[in-house]
């Protein structure tokens, strides 16, 4: 071995691991995203969007950031928007579910035709 050979090993070890560093914020923004979008269409189909409105609209507008700021190669920040619009949709999905179960309504077991009720 050189002298130069240990220099150049130690750049070329630098160069892998940033490279390696670069390709991990696309790969978990992307996840966090996937999984805020799992977690709206849940809350979509418990009924946040009547039950939980609020919280509901929440979840879309943090993903749609989350979306754009990723778009523009910013992935930590569009990490953070995915968690809080998943945190949101969690939040609307328990709160819909919640109010839904105390408007159920409950079946009156009447046997006779509605016009012959007294």
């Amino acid at each position: 071995m050189t002298p130069k050979t240990p220099h150049l090993l130690a750049a070329l070890l630098l160069v892998l691991g940033g490279s390696a560093l670069l390709g991990c914020g696309p790969l978990r923004s992307t996840a966090f995203i996937l999984d805020a979008e799992v977690q709206i269409e849940a809350a979509r189909t418990a009924g946040a969007e009547k039950y939980a409105p609020y919280e509901f609209t929440l979840a879309q507008l943090y993903i749609k950031k989350a979306r754009e700021v990723v778009g523009f190669s910013d992935y930590e920040v569009g990490v953070g928007f995915a968690e809080q619009a998943s945190a949101q949709a969690r939040k609307a999905k328990e709160n819909s579910m919640a109010a839904a179960a105390k408007t159920e309504v409950t079946p009156s077991f009447t046997t006779a035709p509605p016009d012959k009720q007294q």
